[in-house]
């Protein structure tokens, strides 16, 4: 049996209090925030840019997440990810998330991101002034793209049918310049970083088509080269997950438009353009990042146009369900 005595019975009583103060003065640990996957690319184009922006400017932590960029070297791998549920959200064009959302991918577009004022057709002959003029020649153009069926749809409504009146060569956007540059066709689509490129280089080339200016013509509205989606069930993981995204998405766009020298220098760093690049593409105003919920009145119906159009020109077989342009 231990003896207590007067002074070891003090000495218990002062180390209970000491021990119960220190249980209430013990910091208590903030929630853990959310983690949203978003699928990358390793390739020089823009649409890692507002990602890597959101990391560089710590935006996912100061609107409640924490942004996890996994890179992916091709763009069927970075879609593929996105499709398998190994990423949560990802930045892509309206017309690919329709033919995701048709082959059962729970896909909700919740924004829009980049304008197609950077989806531009270069030709060198000084005599080819529009697609028109490229009637009996050739252009280079990735045929699977969503900006090829922007410029094939501009096309038709314009009485042009590319692949009849208009020969092309399907190339990605990187093989596309090369091909113009070597002479071997008339005309290349390309997109930014590309463009800024390609001019800087020579300054002669000439654009003949514009995505942005082109597609307002024959529709009337704004259309949407990219635009930014997650998985249903990563909203429903996270239900507050559209707004924190499209609220870094907005700030980091803000980032790209007011304080481009900065963007300029983490383009440089993370994508590895040249200096000064980004600068020329947001000057020329072709890179044009606008971030707007897609329950935005005017967003949802340019979105659900865009994909109208590619049901009608035969590039997808149906309009999707509503329930693809996410709402709060």
């Amino acid at each position: 049996m231990i003896a207590f005595t007067r002074r070891s019975i003090g000495a218990l009583a002062a180390g209970l209090a000491l021990a119960a103060t220190s249980i209430l003065v013990t910091p208590v640990h903030a929630q853990q925030k959310p983690v949203i996957k978003v699928s990358s690319l390793t390739l020089p184009v823009f649409a890692p840019l507002l990602w890597n922006v959101i990391k560089a400017r710590g935006l996912d932590a100061k609107h409640g997440f924490e942004l996890e960029i996994r890179p992916y070297p091709s763009i069927s791998a970075y879609y593929a990810a996105f499709a398998t549920g190994e990423t949560d959200a990802l930045v892509g064009g309206p017309t690919v998330f329709q033919k995701l959302a048709q082959e059962g991918v729970p896909v909700r577009i919740i924004g829009s991101a980049i304008t197609l004022a950077d989806l531009v057709v270069f030709a060198k002959d000084p005599a080819i002034k529009s697609l028109a003029d490229l009637k009996g020649k050739q252009i280079a153009a990735d045929m699977g793209s969503g900006q090829f069926q922007v410029v094939k749809i501009y096309a038709n409504a314009k009485g042009i049918d590319l692949g009849k009146d208009v020969a092309v060569v399907n190339a990605n956007f990187a093989v596309a310049r090369a091909q113009l540059e070597a002479g071997r066709v008339d005309a290349a689509m390309v997109i930014e970083p590309l463009a800024s490129i390609i001019l800087k280089q020579n300054p002669d080339s000439k654009i003949i088509f514009n995505g942005a200016a082109g597609w307002k013509e024959v529709t009337g509205s704004d259309g949407w080269e990219l635009v930014p989606a997650m998985r249903a069930d990563a909203i429903q993981r996270v239900p507050n997950a559209p707004k924190m995204l499209l609220a870094a998405l907005a700030d980091a766009a803000e980032v790209i438009h007011k304080e481009t020298a900065a963007a300029d220098q983490i383009a440089a760093e993370t994508l590895k353009l040249p200096p000064g690049i980004l600068t020329a593409a947001v000057d020329s105003k072709r890179l044009q990042a606008e971030v707007k919920p897609a329950s935005d009145a005017a967003v949802r119906k340019s979105l659900l146009d865009m994909m109208e159009r590619a049901v009608k020109a035969g590039f997808l077989e149906k309009t999707p369900d509503p329930s693809i342009i996410y709402t709060p």
